[in-house]
């Protein structure tokens, strides 16, 4: 009888921990798209948002995004220079020709390679390739996707005369180029409206790359500084030119894709105004190593580059699926 008792008891314990109740939770309901109703991407987009995990977090940036576009919001849109290598190029460009967006901020890869993928396509690839195998034929692989060294070779003769013609200047006035002015100039010369920054250059659009040669421009211009030692180019410039410009907008609202330089220097500007009203962020990022690419919006908010009451969100994932649907949702719905 006394082990049959405590069997009992073990087992109404373990009910007890396991069963009991609970107060009801509000909120939208959990569910997904049904496919009986036929196939309508624009609702299966709409259904993210109450599926929960990442496909929430990817309506809600939709929703910011709406938002920064009703109030009317000086928008800064950032990407990091592989997502000019992919086909994002292209979603730019867009964004840029219709002037959707109202500031830049991109890496050297982000500039150089959209300047030469108008001088000719990349390819798709594998990403299993062998390095050294591809290193003998003169191709250069970025993930999935091949660039052909020959490209660089096109870019050097691109880039010499306009480096000559702005040393040229500079000896004349005595004035130094800023990197946005350099990349007004890259936009006009190139004169080709697959660009993303002829747009730029066109609708007169700032655009701001700190790090401006930490790429193929960097070489370009290592290699023209064997002739010219003393050319220059003013990075102070831009970023007095960018503070000043934020701190007097009425509202701002950021998208960042990726992290990195152009993560913080977007949300530094910002931080000059006490906060931007509006954030979205995708990347594959993670926080546990105190990276400011990983870091979550909540943690802007602490230095004071996102304000404590904006609206922000982190969407985790892959920014060439990703952002393409959030533009077919909000910059281009009225393409639809």
């Amino acid at each position: 009888m006394k082990t049959q008792k405590n069997n009992k008891n073990t087992e109404e314990s373990a009910r007890e921990n396991v069963l009991f109740d609970s107060e009801e939770v509000e909120g939208l309901s959990i569910k997904g798209y049904d496919f009986d109703n036929g196939i309508n991407y624009d609702k299966l987009l709409e259904s993210f948002g109450s599926t929960g995990f990442q496909a929430t977090h990817f309506a809600r940036a939709v929703k910011i995004i709406e938002k920064m576009i009703s109030d009317n919001a000086v928008i800064y849109l950032g990407y990091t220079s592989n997502l000019v290598t992919s086909g994002l190029r292209d979603i730019f460009r867009y964004l840029a020709k219709h002037k959707k967006v109202q500031v830049i901020v991109t890496t050297a890869g982000g500039i150089e390679e959209d300047i030469i993928k108008c001088l000719g396509d990349f390819k798709l690839g594998e990403f299993s390739a062998s390095g050294e195998l591809l290193n003998k034929k003169g191709v250069n692989r970025a993930g999935n996707i091949y660039i052909p060294n020959a490209r660089y070779c096109e870019f050097e003769e691109f880039m010499t005369p306009i480096l000559e013609k702005l040393y040229e200047e500079q000896k004349k006035t005595g004035k130094i180029i800023s990197v946005s002015e350099f990349i007004k100039v890259l936009g006009k010369e190139i004169n080709n409206e697959n660009s993303i920054y002829y747009w730029c250059y066109k609708n007169d659009m700032r655009v701001y790359c700190p790090a401006i040669i930490d790429g193929s421009i960097g070489d370009m211009i290592h290699f023209f500084m064997y002739k010219h030692p003393d050319f220059k180019l003013d990075i102070a410039g831009d970023v007095h030119d960018m503070n000043e410009f934020t701190i007097v907008q009425k509202k701002t609202g950021i998208i960042i894709l990726g992290g990195g330089v152009v993560k913080h220097h977007i949300n530094n500007a910002n931080m000059m105004r006490n906060g931007t009203d509006y954030a979205v962020y995708i990347n594959s990022g993670q926080e546990w190593d105190g990276s400011d690419a990983g870091a979550r919006p909540d943690e802007a908010v602490s230095w004071g580059k996102i304000k404590p009451d904006s609206e922000s969100i982190k969407v985790f994932g892959d920014a060439t699926i990703l952002f393409p649907l959030i533009v077919a949702k909000t910059f281009a719905k009225d393409k639809i």
